[in-house]
Protein backbone atom coordinates (compact mmCIF):
# COMPACT_ATOMS: atom_id res chain seq x y z
CA UNK A 1 0.00 0.00 0.00
CA UNK A 2 1.28 3.49 -1.26
CA UNK A 3 2.22 5.84 2.03
CA UNK A 4 0.53 8.98 2.21
CA UNK A 5 3.19 10.96 1.31
CA UNK A 6 3.60 8.75 -1.80
CA UNK A 7 0.11 9.16 -2.46
CA UNK A 8 0.21 12.90 -1.91
CA UNK A 9 3.15 12.81 -4.39
CA UNK A 10 1.24 10.59 -7.11
CA UNK A 11 -2.01 13.01 -6.39
CA UNK A 12 -0.15 16.19 -7.42
CA UNK A 13 2.37 14.90 -10.49
CA UNK A 14 -0.48 13.24 -12.21
CA UNK A 15 -2.77 16.83 -11.70
CA UNK A 16 -1.03 18.38 -15.20
CA UNK A 17 -3.86 20.72 -16.58
CA UNK A 18 -5.99 23.39 -14.26
CA UNK A 19 -9.21 25.01 -15.06
CA UNK A 20 -9.29 28.64 -15.34
CA UNK A 21 -10.74 29.41 -11.92
CA UNK A 22 -7.98 27.22 -10.42
CA UNK A 23 -5.63 29.44 -12.01
CA UNK A 24 -7.14 33.07 -11.64
CA UNK A 25 -7.79 32.20 -7.56
CA UNK A 26 -4.13 30.91 -7.70
CA UNK A 27 -2.92 34.03 -9.44
CA UNK A 28 -5.33 36.14 -6.90
CA UNK A 29 -3.50 34.78 -3.99
CA UNK A 30 0.42 35.45 -5.11
CA UNK A 31 -0.84 38.79 -5.84
CA UNK A 32 -2.71 39.35 -2.61
CA UNK A 33 0.86 37.85 -1.34
CA UNK A 34 3.18 39.96 -2.78
CA UNK A 35 1.43 43.10 -1.50
CA UNK A 36 1.88 41.86 2.08
CA UNK A 37 5.00 40.93 1.41
CA UNK A 38 5.67 44.90 0.34
CA UNK A 39 3.56 46.07 3.32
CA UNK A 40 5.46 44.21 5.36
CA UNK A 41 8.87 44.77 4.04
CA UNK A 42 10.13 47.37 7.12
CA UNK A 43 8.19 45.65 9.53
CA UNK A 44 10.58 45.53 13.01
CA UNK A 45 10.62 41.46 12.25
CA UNK A 46 12.18 41.71 9.27
CA UNK A 47 14.45 44.74 9.80
CA UNK A 48 15.84 42.25 13.06
CA UNK A 49 16.17 38.82 10.24
CA UNK A 50 18.33 41.51 8.07
CA UNK A 51 20.49 42.30 10.12
CA UNK A 52 20.89 39.31 11.99
CA UNK A 53 21.77 38.30 8.49
CA UNK A 54 23.81 41.39 6.75
CA UNK A 55 26.60 39.95 5.67
CA UNK A 56 25.33 37.13 3.45
CA UNK A 57 22.45 39.59 2.24
CA UNK A 58 25.36 41.96 1.50
CA UNK A 59 26.96 39.00 -0.44
CA UNK A 60 24.27 38.38 -2.91
CA UNK A 61 23.10 35.05 -4.39
CA UNK A 62 20.82 34.72 -6.79
CA UNK A 63 17.12 34.52 -4.85
CA UNK A 64 15.97 38.18 -4.74
CA UNK A 65 14.56 40.14 -1.53
CA UNK A 66 11.26 42.05 -0.85
CA UNK A 67 13.87 44.22 1.05
CA UNK A 68 16.51 45.05 -1.87
CA UNK A 69 18.92 43.36 -2.62
CA UNK A 70 19.44 39.37 -2.94
CA UNK A 71 20.20 36.55 -1.04
CA UNK A 72 20.33 32.45 -0.88
CA UNK A 73 17.27 30.49 -1.86
CA UNK A 74 17.09 29.47 1.92
CA UNK A 75 17.64 33.39 3.17
CA UNK A 76 14.99 34.96 0.74
CA UNK A 77 12.38 32.54 1.57
CA UNK A 78 12.86 33.27 5.62
CA UNK A 79 13.24 36.99 5.15
CA UNK A 80 10.41 37.06 2.25
CA UNK A 81 7.93 34.59 4.08
CA UNK A 82 8.44 36.48 7.40
CA UNK A 83 7.51 39.68 5.58
CA UNK A 84 4.48 38.32 4.04
CA UNK A 85 2.77 37.35 7.55
CA UNK A 86 4.49 40.46 9.48
CA UNK A 87 1.23 42.45 9.19
CA UNK A 88 -1.56 39.00 9.65
CA UNK A 89 -2.86 40.86 6.09
CA UNK A 90 -2.59 37.25 4.21
CA UNK A 91 -4.88 34.66 3.53
CA UNK A 92 -6.01 31.72 5.55
CA UNK A 93 -6.43 28.04 3.85
CA UNK A 94 -9.48 26.33 5.93
CA UNK A 95 -8.02 22.71 4.69
CA UNK A 96 -4.76 23.03 6.26
CA UNK A 97 -5.77 25.60 9.05
CA UNK A 98 -2.72 27.42 7.79
CA UNK A 99 -1.72 30.80 6.32
CA UNK A 100 -0.70 28.90 3.11
CA UNK A 101 0.12 31.40 0.90
CA UNK A 102 2.28 33.43 2.90
CA UNK A 103 4.58 30.23 2.73
CA UNK A 104 4.29 28.87 -0.57
CA UNK A 105 4.82 32.07 -2.61
CA UNK A 106 7.91 33.52 -1.00
CA UNK A 107 9.19 29.75 -1.08
CA UNK A 108 8.68 29.36 -4.90
CA UNK A 109 10.27 32.76 -5.73
CA UNK A 110 13.01 32.17 -3.83
CA UNK A 111 14.39 29.46 -5.82
CA UNK A 112 13.39 31.09 -9.46
CA UNK A 113 17.31 31.23 -10.74
CA UNK A 114 18.29 33.95 -12.69
CA UNK A 115 19.76 31.37 -15.58
CA UNK A 116 16.37 29.32 -15.82
CA UNK A 117 13.16 30.33 -17.15
CA UNK A 118 10.03 30.23 -14.99
CA UNK A 119 6.85 30.71 -16.78
CA UNK A 120 3.87 32.92 -14.57
CA UNK A 121 1.84 29.92 -15.58
CA UNK A 122 4.08 27.15 -14.31
CA UNK A 123 4.87 29.07 -11.20
CA UNK A 124 1.02 29.26 -10.09
CA UNK A 125 0.93 25.27 -11.38
CA UNK A 126 3.28 24.70 -8.63
CA UNK A 127 1.57 26.89 -5.98
CA UNK A 128 -1.74 24.74 -6.23
CA UNK A 129 0.58 21.80 -6.34
CA UNK A 130 1.62 22.68 -2.82
CA UNK A 131 -1.71 24.19 -2.03
CA UNK A 132 -3.19 20.29 -2.37
CA UNK A 133 -0.43 18.98 -0.28
CA UNK A 134 -1.21 21.02 2.64
CA UNK A 135 -4.93 20.05 2.34
CA UNK A 136 -3.80 16.80 2.37
CA UNK A 137 -1.45 17.09 4.96
CA UNK A 138 -3.93 18.85 7.54
CA UNK A 139 -7.03 16.36 6.37
CA UNK A 140 -4.97 13.68 8.90
CA UNK A 141 -4.13 16.01 11.68
CA UNK A 142 -6.82 19.20 11.50
CA UNK A 143 -8.52 20.38 13.58
CA UNK A 144 -7.01 18.68 16.29
CA UNK A 145 -3.50 19.60 15.60
CA UNK A 146 -4.36 23.38 15.48
CA UNK A 147 -6.37 22.89 18.68
CA UNK A 148 -3.47 21.12 20.53
CA UNK A 149 -1.73 24.40 20.03
CA UNK A 150 0.84 23.78 16.96
CA UNK A 151 0.79 26.54 14.12
CA UNK A 152 0.39 24.99 11.11
CA UNK A 153 1.39 27.77 8.99
CA UNK A 154 4.88 26.17 10.70
CA UNK A 155 3.45 22.44 10.65
CA UNK A 156 1.41 21.76 7.87
CA UNK A 157 2.35 24.35 5.91
CA UNK A 158 6.16 23.66 6.11
CA UNK A 159 5.42 19.90 4.62
CA UNK A 160 2.78 21.30 1.87
CA UNK A 161 4.95 23.87 0.79
CA UNK A 162 8.19 21.22 0.04
CA UNK A 163 5.90 19.76 -2.23
CA UNK A 164 5.04 22.45 -4.43
CA UNK A 165 8.85 24.01 -4.66
CA UNK A 166 10.02 20.48 -5.64
CA UNK A 167 7.68 20.38 -8.52
CA UNK A 168 8.41 23.29 -9.70
CA UNK A 169 12.31 22.91 -9.36
CA UNK A 170 11.20 19.68 -11.39
CA UNK A 171 11.52 16.24 -9.04
CA UNK A 172 10.28 13.54 -9.88
CA UNK A 173 7.75 11.41 -7.43
CA UNK A 174 10.41 10.52 -5.04
CA UNK A 175 11.96 13.36 -4.92
CA UNK A 176 8.51 14.82 -4.09
CA UNK A 177 8.14 12.15 -1.27
CA UNK A 178 11.69 12.92 0.19
CA UNK A 179 10.87 16.52 0.01
CA UNK A 180 8.14 16.13 2.47
CA UNK A 181 9.50 13.80 3.99
CA UNK A 182 12.60 15.71 5.12
CA UNK A 183 10.26 18.97 5.84
CA UNK A 184 7.92 17.10 8.20
CA UNK A 185 11.32 16.69 10.58
CA UNK A 186 11.38 20.18 10.29
CA UNK A 187 8.13 20.87 11.01
CA UNK A 188 7.72 22.89 14.39
CA UNK A 189 6.14 26.25 15.69
CA UNK A 190 3.71 26.75 19.30
CA UNK A 191 0.60 28.73 18.96
CA UNK A 192 2.01 30.31 22.15
CA UNK A 193 4.26 33.13 20.30
CA UNK A 194 1.16 34.08 18.50
CA UNK A 195 1.48 38.44 19.32
CA UNK A 196 5.17 38.56 19.17
CA UNK A 197 7.79 38.71 16.40
CA UNK A 198 8.39 35.09 16.53
CA UNK A 199 4.62 33.99 14.53
CA UNK A 200 5.85 36.07 11.57
CA UNK A 201 8.67 34.25 11.66
CA UNK A 202 6.97 30.55 11.58
CA UNK A 203 5.70 31.52 8.27
CA UNK A 204 9.79 32.25 7.23
CA UNK A 205 10.74 29.55 8.86
CA UNK A 206 8.25 27.15 6.80
CA UNK A 207 8.93 29.02 3.79
CA UNK A 208 12.89 28.41 4.40
CA UNK A 209 12.42 24.52 5.67
CA UNK A 210 10.10 23.99 2.43
CA UNK A 211 13.40 24.93 -0.27
CA UNK A 212 15.88 23.33 2.07
CA UNK A 213 14.25 20.14 2.20
CA UNK A 214 13.08 20.26 -1.61
CA UNK A 215 16.73 21.21 -2.90
CA UNK A 216 18.31 18.61 -0.60
CA UNK A 217 15.62 15.94 -2.15
CA UNK A 218 16.78 16.48 -5.01
CA UNK A 219 20.24 16.30 -4.07
CA UNK A 220 19.64 12.72 -3.00
CA UNK A 221 18.62 13.06 0.72
CA UNK A 222 15.61 11.18 1.90
CA UNK A 223 13.63 10.40 4.92
CA UNK A 224 10.71 7.49 5.83
CA UNK A 225 8.27 7.80 3.18
CA UNK A 226 5.67 6.88 6.16
CA UNK A 227 6.84 9.42 8.30
CA UNK A 228 3.49 11.04 8.10
CA UNK A 229 1.79 8.15 9.49
CA UNK A 230 4.07 5.73 10.72
CA UNK A 231 4.82 4.87 14.61
CA UNK A 232 6.74 7.96 16.11
CA UNK A 233 5.55 10.03 13.13
CA UNK A 234 3.86 12.93 12.58
CA UNK A 235 0.28 12.01 13.49
CA UNK A 236 1.68 10.16 16.51
CA UNK A 237 3.29 13.05 17.93
CA UNK A 238 1.61 16.18 16.71
CA UNK A 239 -1.85 15.11 15.67
CA UNK A 240 -3.58 15.76 19.58
CA UNK A 241 -5.89 13.63 20.97
CA UNK A 242 -8.78 13.86 18.24
CA UNK A 243 -6.97 13.64 14.84
CA UNK A 244 -8.78 11.25 12.66
CA UNK A 245 -5.41 10.04 10.36
CA UNK A 246 -5.48 9.58 6.12
CA UNK A 247 -7.73 6.64 5.74
CA UNK A 248 -10.37 8.66 4.33
CA UNK A 249 -8.37 10.76 2.21
CA UNK A 250 -9.34 11.35 -1.50
CA UNK A 251 -8.79 13.73 -4.16
CA UNK A 252 -11.73 14.99 -5.89
CA UNK A 253 -11.23 15.81 -10.12
CA UNK A 254 -11.97 19.78 -8.55
CA UNK A 255 -8.88 21.14 -7.45
CA UNK A 256 -9.12 22.17 -3.57
CA UNK A 257 -8.97 25.75 -4.57
CA UNK A 258 -11.61 25.30 -6.69
CA UNK A 259 -14.01 24.20 -3.81
CA UNK A 260 -12.57 25.78 -1.02
CA UNK A 261 -10.76 28.71 -1.84
CA UNK A 262 -8.10 30.60 0.32
CA UNK A 263 -9.72 33.50 2.63
CA UNK A 264 -8.10 36.86 1.54
CA UNK A 265 -8.19 39.26 4.31
CA UNK A 266 -10.69 41.91 4.49
CA UNK A 267 -8.87 43.11 8.05
CA UNK A 268 -5.12 43.31 9.22
CA UNK A 269 -5.12 41.01 11.86
CA UNK A 270 -5.83 37.66 13.64
CA UNK A 271 -8.19 35.78 11.52
CA UNK A 272 -9.84 34.56 15.03
CA UNK A 273 -11.33 38.05 15.20
CA UNK A 274 -12.67 38.49 11.20
CA UNK A 275 -15.79 36.54 11.83
CA UNK A 276 -17.14 38.93 14.76
CA UNK A 277 -15.44 41.91 13.39
CA UNK A 278 -18.00 41.00 9.87
CA UNK A 279 -20.94 40.56 12.59
CA UNK A 280 -20.25 43.42 14.49
CA UNK A 281 -20.07 46.01 11.46
CA UNK A 282 -23.49 44.29 9.89
CA UNK A 283 -25.07 44.91 13.22
CA UNK A 284 -23.83 48.45 13.14
CA UNK A 285 -25.00 49.10 9.60
CA UNK A 286 -28.39 47.63 10.12
CA UNK A 287 -29.61 49.36 13.28
CA UNK A 288 -27.61 52.77 12.46
CA UNK A 289 -25.57 51.96 16.16
CA UNK A 290 -23.69 54.51 17.86
CA UNK A 291 -20.93 54.53 20.54
CA UNK A 292 -22.83 56.04 23.21
CA UNK A 293 -25.81 53.41 22.52
CA UNK A 294 -23.89 50.19 23.28
CA UNK A 295 -23.76 48.43 26.85
CA UNK A 296 -22.08 45.58 25.92
CA UNK A 297 -20.70 43.77 22.91
CA UNK A 298 -20.08 39.99 23.19
CA UNK A 299 -18.59 37.73 21.28
CA UNK A 300 -19.06 34.14 21.10
CA UNK A 301 -16.36 32.35 19.14
CA UNK A 302 -14.32 28.59 19.03
CA UNK A 303 -12.42 27.41 21.34
CA UNK A 304 -9.06 27.75 19.64
CA UNK A 305 -9.91 31.29 18.82
CA UNK A 306 -10.60 32.50 22.19
CA UNK A 307 -6.98 30.83 22.91
CA UNK A 308 -5.10 32.75 20.02
CA UNK A 309 -6.76 35.91 21.18
CA UNK A 310 -4.85 36.04 24.28
CA UNK A 311 -4.21 40.25 24.55
CA UNK A 312 -7.73 41.83 26.32
CA UNK A 313 -5.30 44.89 27.21
CA UNK A 314 -2.57 45.02 24.28
CA UNK A 315 0.76 46.69 24.89
CA UNK A 316 2.14 46.79 21.47
CA UNK A 317 0.66 46.71 17.49
CA UNK A 318 1.91 43.08 17.47
CA UNK A 319 -0.75 42.21 20.35
CA UNK A 320 -3.40 44.66 19.48
CA UNK A 321 -4.01 42.04 16.73
CA UNK A 322 -4.26 39.06 18.57
CA UNK A 323 -7.02 41.14 20.56
CA UNK A 324 -10.73 40.64 20.29
CA UNK A 325 -10.97 43.25 22.88
CA UNK A 326 -9.33 46.24 20.62
CA UNK A 327 -10.11 44.70 17.11
CA UNK A 328 -14.06 44.92 17.45
CA UNK A 329 -13.58 48.07 19.53
CA UNK A 330 -11.66 49.62 16.47
CA UNK A 331 -13.68 48.26 13.86
CA UNK A 332 -16.63 49.70 15.97
CA UNK A 333 -15.68 53.12 16.01
CA UNK A 334 -14.25 53.42 12.80
CA UNK A 335 -16.14 51.39 10.66
CA UNK A 336 -13.12 49.32 10.00
CA UNK A 337 -9.65 48.01 10.40
CA UNK A 338 -6.54 49.43 8.56
CA UNK A 339 -2.71 49.04 8.80
CA UNK A 340 -2.79 52.01 10.39
CA UNK A 341 -4.56 51.10 13.45
CA UNK A 342 -1.54 48.77 13.94
CA UNK A 343 0.97 51.43 15.38
CA UNK A 344 2.63 51.75 18.50
CA UNK A 345 0.79 55.05 18.74
CA UNK A 346 -2.48 54.06 17.64
CA UNK A 347 -3.04 51.37 19.85
CA UNK A 348 -3.45 53.74 22.91
CA UNK A 349 -5.68 56.25 21.45
CA UNK A 350 -7.99 56.95 24.66
CA UNK A 351 -11.27 56.54 23.03
CA UNK A 352 -10.05 52.97 22.06
CA UNK A 353 -9.22 52.17 25.66
CA UNK A 354 -12.41 53.79 26.77
CA UNK A 355 -14.90 51.40 24.90
CA UNK A 356 -12.67 48.18 25.24
CA UNK A 357 -14.55 47.46 28.47
CA UNK A 358 -17.66 47.14 27.19
CA UNK A 359 -16.43 43.99 24.96
CA UNK A 360 -15.99 40.38 26.18
CA UNK A 361 -15.81 37.13 24.63
CA UNK A 362 -16.40 33.64 25.41
CA UNK A 363 -16.16 29.91 23.56
CA UNK A 364 -18.29 27.20 22.56
CA UNK A 365 -17.85 24.21 24.80
CA UNK A 366 -15.60 20.99 23.46
CA UNK A 367 -18.87 19.52 23.27
CA UNK A 368 -20.22 21.70 21.10
CA UNK A 369 -17.61 21.73 19.01
CA UNK A 370 -17.02 17.98 19.02
CA UNK A 371 -17.67 16.45 15.82
CA UNK A 372 -17.77 20.06 13.99
CA UNK A 373 -15.09 21.66 11.15
CA UNK A 374 -16.53 24.98 12.63
CA UNK A 375 -19.00 26.94 14.27
CA UNK A 376 -20.69 30.43 13.48
CA UNK A 377 -18.74 33.17 15.65
CA UNK A 378 -21.99 35.06 17.54
CA UNK A 379 -21.71 39.00 17.95
CA UNK A 380 -24.92 40.41 20.59
CA UNK A 381 -24.68 43.45 21.60
CA UNK A 382 -27.01 44.94 24.55
CA UNK A 383 -27.98 48.68 24.46
CA UNK A 384 -28.08 50.94 27.28
CA UNK A 385 -32.14 50.90 26.57
CA UNK A 386 -32.33 47.16 26.86
CA UNK A 387 -32.21 46.38 23.30
CA UNK A 388 -31.03 43.78 22.51
CA UNK A 389 -29.15 42.65 18.65
CA UNK A 390 -27.18 39.69 17.83
CA UNK A 391 -25.89 38.30 14.27
CA UNK A 392 -23.98 35.30 13.23
CA UNK A 393 -21.44 34.64 10.89
CA UNK A 394 -19.85 31.46 9.61
CA UNK A 395 -17.79 32.91 6.97
CA UNK A 396 -15.65 35.71 6.75
CA UNK A 397 -15.46 38.23 4.24
CA UNK A 398 -13.43 37.35 1.35
CA UNK A 399 -14.28 33.76 1.56
CA UNK A 400 -15.83 31.94 -0.63
CA UNK A 401 -19.16 32.03 0.58
CA UNK A 402 -18.32 36.07 0.79
CA UNK A 403 -16.30 36.89 -2.01
CA UNK A 404 -14.11 40.05 -1.86
CA UNK A 405 -14.61 41.97 -5.20
CA UNK A 406 -11.14 43.17 -7.46
CA UNK A 407 -12.21 46.68 -6.82
CA UNK A 408 -12.08 45.54 -3.49
CA UNK A 409 -8.86 43.64 -4.15
CA UNK A 410 -7.24 46.19 -6.04
CA UNK A 411 -7.93 48.55 -2.18
CA UNK A 412 -6.39 46.04 -0.70
CA UNK A 413 -3.61 46.09 -3.17
CA UNK A 414 -2.58 49.73 -3.20
CA UNK A 415 -2.99 50.03 0.86
CA UNK A 416 -0.25 47.59 1.26
CA UNK A 417 1.86 49.47 -1.26
CA UNK A 418 1.68 52.41 0.53
CA UNK A 419 2.40 50.97 3.83
CA UNK A 420 5.29 49.60 1.94
CA UNK A 421 6.29 53.67 1.46
CA UNK A 422 5.53 52.34 -2.90
CA UNK A 423 3.80 55.73 -3.36
CA UNK A 424 4.90 56.12 -6.24
CA UNK A 425 3.24 53.19 -7.74
CA UNK A 426 -0.86 53.19 -9.24
CA UNK A 427 -3.27 50.77 -10.25
CA UNK A 428 -1.39 49.74 -13.52
CA UNK A 429 1.08 47.78 -11.52
CA UNK A 430 -1.84 45.71 -9.87
CA UNK A 431 -3.58 45.04 -13.66
CA UNK A 432 -0.43 44.37 -14.50
CA UNK A 433 0.42 41.60 -11.66
CA UNK A 434 -2.92 40.39 -12.43
CA UNK A 435 -1.80 38.94 -15.61
CA UNK A 436 1.32 36.94 -13.76
CA UNK A 437 -0.05 33.41 -15.44
CA UNK A 438 0.79 35.62 -19.44
CA UNK A 439 4.68 36.04 -18.05
CA UNK A 440 7.25 34.15 -19.88
CA UNK A 441 10.18 34.41 -17.33
CA UNK A 442 9.69 35.67 -13.57
CA UNK A 443 13.24 35.21 -13.37
CA UNK A 444 14.29 38.21 -15.74
CA UNK A 445 13.76 41.87 -15.47
CA UNK A 446 9.82 41.73 -16.40
CA UNK A 447 6.82 44.30 -14.05
CA UNK A 448 6.51 40.96 -11.27
CA UNK A 449 10.09 41.40 -10.40
CA UNK A 450 10.41 45.08 -11.00
CA UNK A 451 7.57 45.87 -8.79
CA UNK A 452 8.97 43.35 -6.05
CA UNK A 453 12.61 45.15 -6.34
CA UNK A 454 11.02 48.29 -6.21
CA UNK A 455 12.02 50.18 -9.42
CA UNK A 456 9.16 52.27 -10.98
CA UNK A 457 10.71 52.05 -14.58
CA UNK A 458 9.55 48.83 -16.35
Amino acid sequence: MATILRKIAQQVLSRTTFSNLAMDRARDAAVDTIGCMIAGRSDESVAALTCAFDGEIAGGGEARLVTGGSASPSLAALINATAAHALDFDDNFHPARAHASAVLVPALLAVLASGKATSGRRFLEAYLAGLEAQAAVGFGVNPSHYNRGWHATATVGSIGAAAGVARLLGADENGLVAAMSLATSFACGPKGQFGTAAKPLHAGIAARNAVDAARMALAGMSGRPDILEGPQGFLDLFGGDDAKGWDGLTFDEEHIIESRGVVTKRHPCCASTHRAIDALLDLKQEHGLLAGDIARIEAKVGISAVRNLAYPEPTDEMQARFSMQYCLATAFLNGALSLSDFTRQGIGRPEIREFMPRIGMESYSAEEEKGVERLPHVVTVTLRDGRIYWKSRLHAKGSLEAPMSDHEREVKFMDCLRWGNRNGYDAVFFLQLRKLADFENLSGDDPFWSLIAGRQSL
